[in-house]
């Protein structure tokens, strides 16, 4: 079964510990339990949900109250003894910028604590391959959001990068990624976080992508998702049981595998090839690709039977895809996302649900919702600020382990 609107789930709130020497671990448990809840929670409620003592609760919600993350937002009356008093984030308290390199466009944003954009830029990025040049420009760019957003920057707590595959996360390179002509081995991280003064994460565009959508998209309570990325190229971000799934070099969600690979060079070339497009929309440079992309859309909307085609197969084959995914991990929730599923979002979806809902294999055991991500085509610059926000704010189990 399937539908465009997101499940209502019991919101996931980990466990926290009363063992000294724990409090930022604690803190992000309590942090990330008053976020996932818009209402606001008591400290009775945030020490029921969490597993922390009263009194550990009340030291941390007294701490963060102080640092003006967090606020008291009114009473609760639970109809019997005091009105409890509510605990909310204070979402301009703190900010993260975001950057999405992306063969055809940069994005870059600027987001608060809840993972609501407050500044955005766009650019066409450069076909050159002057790698420090762009750098240069993407500083620019963020130092330039924060500064129109009147911020201050002792209030933004990072940078988070998106970038095609692959990369090498812990060196915070990009490793050759493909239609970036130039690049090669590049230390993106770091060239990124000395232009910006600002501390930087780097992570694959489809793994962002689905870290802003459990962040502040419309499946921020959903354990289990997969968020299937169009851009420039496809690939799949996953949650599996809350926990974001990189592999062993962070560079998990390639579908090629699947038979879901995409490039919006391969789908104009075969339009133009067919005869669907004209020679005029020849791909020289991927932000070309763009153009060609929105009028095949288009043809394919007022019935024109080789555009629709096409656009018919690239369904059928994404829709293998996130149903072979989804099957082999038990996924619940699928959103789809990216700049070019902006522009072909209705045609695909019509081909993609019934897939889905007639699967015998997904819609085995629970229901399957498919949902478009509401954040729009910024969602990996969205993930690239998230990921900062999830690593500085959530609970992050492995701080936990010894050695």
């Amino acid at each position: 079964m399937t539908t465009k609107t997101a499940r209502t789930e019991k919101a996931t709130i980990r466990r926290g510990t009363n063992l000294p020497r724990m409090g930022d671990f604690n803190e992000s448990v309590i942090l990330d339990a008053i976020r996932r809840h818009p209402t606001g929670l008591s400290r009775v409620e945030l020490a029921q949900a969490t597993g922390l003592s009263a009194q550990t609760v009340s030291n941390i919600t007294r701490r963060l109250l102080d640092q003006g993350v967090a606020r008291e937002s009114g009473k609760h009356n639970t109809g019997s003894g005091k009105p409890r008093t509510l605990l909310e984030i204070v979402p301009t308290s703190r900010y993260a910028a975001g950057v999405h390199l992306d063969p055809a466009v940069i994005n870059c944003v600027l987001v608060d604590l809840l993972g609501t954009v407050v500044a955005q830029r766009s650019q066409r990025t450069p076909s050159g391959g002057d790698t420090d040049g762009t750098v240069a420009d993407m500083a620019a760019s963020v130092g330039a959001l924060v500064a129109e957003a009147g911020v201050d920057t002792a209030a933004v707590l990072g940078l988070g990068i998106a970038a095609p595959g692959p990369i090498d996360a812990a060196a915070g390179w990009v490793v050759d990624p493909p239609e970036l002509r130039g690049w090669g081995r590049y230390p993106l991280r770091d060239r990124l976080s000395e232009a910006t003064g600002f501390p930087a994460l780097l992570d694959k565009d489809v793994t962002a992508a689905v870290v802003a959508e459990r962040w502040a998209g419309a499946s921020t309570d959903s354990r289990n998702l997969l968020f299937f990325y169009l851009g420039t190229g496809s690939g799949m971000g996953l949650v599996v049981e809350d926990t974001v799934l990189r592999g062993v070099s962070g560079n998990a969600g390639e579908v090629g595998g699947l038979g879901a690979g995409f490039s919006t060079r391969t789908l104009v070339d075969e339009a133009i090839a067919l005869g669907a497009l004209g020679a005029e929309f020849t791909v020289l440079d991927p932000a070309d690709a763009q153009r060609g992309l929105k009028r095949l859309a288009e043809l394919a909307g007022e019935g024109e039977a080789q555009a629709d085609g096409i656009v018919e197969r690239l369904g059928i084959r994404i829709g293998r895809g996130v149903c072979a995914a989804a099957t082999l991990l038990d996924i619940g929730t699928i959103v789809f996302g990216g700049p070019t599923w902006q522009v072909l979002a209705d045609r695909l979806l019509t081909t993609i649900e019934p897939m889905v809902a007639q699967s015998p294999f997904v819609r085995a055991t629970h229901p399957t919702t498919v949902l478009s991500t509401t954040l729009g085509e910024n969602v990996a610059a969205v993930g690239a600020a998230s990921l900062v926000l999830d690593r500085a704010l959530s609970a992050q189990p492995r701080s936990l382990l010894l050695g």
